[in-house]
């Protein structure tokens, strides 16, 4: 790039692009100390060495770009002297001595001298004419803030518009001229225009324009250590820790032992099959329901376990689902072709009852904002009730079938539910246009992501696929191993960024895949009935719970968290230590 190689001392030099004027003092003196201590302690190697060398195994790493990188994490973090003696010994400047200066130059606020500096750097046309325009627009700024205004019309006349460059930026600064309020309606503050700290901010726009080689990134190593942890991370199959758990000491590999896989509680308080369960938002409660007539609520303990809250009676048929409110401090019941109960999690009271005559309920959910629920009917209508049930929207024809899920995206625009056996209706609420996901087999259930972008659809074919319903919706994956026949299976999204598929199997099992790959992880034996649904802990990557036609319900979790032996004293939940 025609720079040239420098002989210069290294601590002579601005130390890194966010320093403030003092990288070039007037007095050296400090620097002459440090300089000659060093000196005394080895001998000053050539400034060559280092060149066209190559380090690692596979001889892909340039040492002296490895060297700069090295010395510019060093200034970043402020060790200015380790990041001298690193140049001092090693004979690779971080910066070549030209860039040192224009660096200096611009740090310190003299614009003509860095441009004039820039030209000698060897860039391209392009580039050099736009890191003028940033260096000049500065010298305006400040001409114009120090009311010069003859001469900040002269550098835009003569200086910047030559240039050619950002031609409707040239036009906005120019009516700061006339009016200097139009600086604040551009951006640009009074602190934007005072000495060193605008060298600074302009010398960061300029590391971001100009070519790395010329000026090292601020930050380049962190961000090669952050892909690297990035690629490791893609790589484990089994990835389910945050990243407060990932070290640099060695490379990262996630075991199964990572994914819950050992029963560590048996609920048994329900007397019929379960049917459903699912965790609270903030995972701090899980929601059961049963064939039973009833619903219960328990509470996930900071220790992790698991103890009956709320049994919640009223419902005179088998309750299909529980639906957590936002907040997490009401549930909804919803009876088999009955009706749809509120309930407080706090008190475990009835708070309303929704039904509508001649018509059962079937499914149900809430607004995001809380403020509202919404209803499957046995006539295949939506209905959108208020809290205190009144109607204020309904859609009739074929909207749901008679076994049918629903859900709300969190922005409150689609409704999703299933309308024909082989059919998911996409419903936007707003434009009042419908999208159709059309499956190869009749459709039991389906379960929307957290981020809203995917839905995993379970089939009679015992096959799960994965749909984004991103804009028009497409097939992503596909799911198989697990075994569904006569009943309603439920699978559902877990573990670190919903990167697993969990679901039920009428083979009594639970079985777990690699959401990315579909590569099944594991099938966890235990229960001794048809497991009808699973539910993963938002707030615990390392809990998963699943409902069971044996009438129980089992907390899952991790090796490493087996607990003692030993049934709890109330008969509603013991405590296990294997799979059985």
């Amino acid at each position: 790039m025609g720079v040239a190689e420098d002989s210069e001392p290294p601590l002579k030099r601005v130390k890194g692009p966010l320093e403030e004027s003092k990288s070039l003092p007037e007095d050296h003196s400090t620097t002459k100390s440090v300089s000659c201590s060093l000196g005394d302690q080895m001998a000053r190697p050539l400034t060559s060495q280092g060149v066209g060398e190559t380090i690692g195994s596979q001889g892909v790493i340039r040492k002296a770009e490895f060297i700069k990188i090295i010395t510019r994490a060093l200034y970043s973090l402020g060790y200015d002297k380790s990041g001298a003696l690193l140049e001092e010994e090693s004979g690779i400047p971080l910066h070549s001595s030209v860039v040192n200066l224009f660096m200096g130059q611009v740090t310190n606020g003299k614009w003509d001298d860095s441009v004039a500096t820039l030209r000698t750097i060897g860039l391209s046309d392009e580039i050099m004419k736009s890191a003028s325009f940033l260096i000049l627009e500065q010298k305006f700024l400040e001409l114009l803030k120090m009311e010069k205004v003859a001469a900040a019309l002269d550098t835009l006349r003569n200086e910047i518009v030559p240039l050619h460059v950002n031609l409707d930026r040239v036009h906005k600064l120019a009516s700061c001229i006339i009016s200097p309020s139009q600086c604040i309606r551009l951006g640009i503050s009074g602190q934007d225009t005072e000495g060193t700290k605008s060298g600074s901010k302009i010398l960061e726009k300029l590391q971001k324009l100009l070519p790395a080689a010329i000026m090292i990134p601020e930050k380049r190593l962190e961000h090669l250590v952050e892909r690297a942890l990035d690629v490791q991370r893609e790589a484990c199959v089994f990835h389910n820790t945050s990243d407060s758990d990932l070290s640099l000491y060695s490379d990262h590999q996630c075991g199964k032992n990572q994914i819950p896989s050992q029963t560590l509680q048996i609920l048994e308080a329900h007397k019929n099959e379960v049917w459903f369960v699912q965790f609270s938002h903030n995972g701090k409660y899980l929601g059961s329901s049963s064939k039973d007539h009833s619903a219960i609520i328990w509470e996930v303990k900071e220790n992790g376990q698991v103890l009956l809250k709320h049994t919640l009676c009223g419902h005179q048929k088998p309750v299909l689902i529980v639906s957590w409110s936002p907040d997490d401090s009401q549930i909804l019941t919803c009876g088999q072709d009955e009706v749809i109960r509120r309930w407080d999690v706090s008190s475990g009271e009835c708070l309303h009852v929704y039904e509508k005559t001649g018509v059962g309920l079937i499914s149900c959910g809430w607004f995001p904002d809380g403020r509202g629920i919404f209803a499957g009917m046995t006539d295949k209508s939506i209905c959108l009730w208020d809290l205190d049930g009144r109607d204020l929207e309904c859609w009739k024809g074929q909207r749901t079938l008679r076994i049918s899920d629903m859900a709300i995206t969190d922005d409150g625009k689609r409704i999703i539910s299933v309308c024909r056996e082989f059919a998911i209706l996409l419903l936007d609420r707003e434009a009042k246009f419908d999208r159709l996901i059309e499956e190869v087999d009749m459709i039991t259930s389906f379960s929307l992501s957290k981020d809203n972008k995917f839905l995993l659809v379970n089939l009679m074919n015992q096959e799960i696929h994965l749909w984004s319903i991103e804009g028009d919706p497409k097939l992503i994956s596909e799911y198989k191993g697990h075994k569904r026949t006569r009943f309603v299976i439920r699978s559902c999204f877990g573990g670190l960024d919903q990167s697993f598929i969990a679901s039920g199997s009428e083979d009594s099992q639970v079985y777990i895949w690699h959401r990315c790959s579909g590569e099944l992880l594991l099938a966890l034996p235990g229960h001794s009935g048809a497991v009808n649904c699973v539910s993963w802990n938002p707030g615990n990557l390392h809990m998963l719970a699943s409902a069971s036609d044996d009438g129980t319900i089992r907390i899952w979790g991790l090796d490493r968290f087996n607990l003692k032996g030993g049934e709890q004293s109330n008969g509603s939940n013991h405590q296990c230590n294997g799979r059985s």
